[in-house]
């Protein structure tokens, strides 16, 4: 029996523990997977050490960034990305970071298209932004960050006002805003300004609509949730924990 998991903080409404819990049961499957809820990635130490069944992790909220100097290798494309989302555990113990949230961003996104420009705005700054931008440039639109502070590769919300948010048509939130239970929580943009032409992508999936989905639905804009892109992520991560 192998044993699969989530590392991260304040997990219970997490996707991924109930996707491969049911996706053993189907296959009649002994192995399971368990949500290692730590409060910091100092802990993950003890994680593996007391589980040696372990054969691979997934990484989630707040720790994909933090958790690359605890890893023995990291794949190309994370190193590039610069945030890790899963763990590989190989029978000697050693740990290799990847990197699959672009991945299933990726293949969420593609159903959206056409669309009437490749602008886009990054709301975050965090290790599932980082995932993001990597897709956004590599199919050459044209984005900008949004965060709390002003920066040299970011802008803020205050800054935000109906020219910015006319210019760019895909808006994708990678902030935690409006998670359960804090679901009256949203991204503090100017939805007023949006329109039929925009696309509002939420990377949360728990609720299914958030709040700032709904915001953007009432102004005409197409919106799409998180459920997909875990899905297609979730099915990477099992082909790199079995290859």
């Amino acid at each position: 029996m192998a044993k699969y998991g989530l590392v991260g903080k304040n997990i219970d409404y997490s996707f991924s523990k109930a996707f491969f819990t049911k996706k053993f049961e189907n296959e009649k499957s002994s192995d399971s997977y368990c949500n290692f809820d730590i409060d910091s990635i100092e802990k993950l130490a003890e994680v593996l050490a007391q589980n040696p069944e372990l054969k691979g992790l997934n990484v989630t909220i707040p720790y994909k960034e933090s958790v690359i100097p605890y890893l023995d290798k990291i794949d190309r494309e994370a190193k590039n990305i610069g945030a890790v989302n899963t763990i590989k555990i190989k029978k000697n113990g050693t740990l290799i970071g990847y990197n699959t949230d672009h991945y299933g961003f990726a293949k969420a996104l593609a159903n959206f298209f056409p669309m009437a420009n490749k602008t886009a705005l990054i709301l975050g700054t965090g290790g599932a932004s980082k995932a993001v931008a990597y897709v956004l440039e590599a199919m050459c639109f044209d984005y900008t960050f949004v965060s709390r502070d002003k920066s040299d590769t970011a802008i803020t919300y205050s800054e935000l006002n109906q020219e910015i948010i006319t210019k760019y048509c895909l808006i994708v939130n990678c902030t935690p805003l409006g998670t359960f239970p804090n679901i009256q929580l949203y991204p503090p943009i100017p939805y007023e300004f949006l329109s039929e032409k925009h696309i509002l992508f939420d990377l949360i999936y728990n609720p299914r609509e958030t709040e700032f989905l709904k915001r953007g639905f009432a102004k005409g804009a197409r919106v799409i949730n998180g459920q997909k892109m875990l899905e297609y992520q979730a099915k990477k991560s099992w082909k790199i924990w079995k290859s």
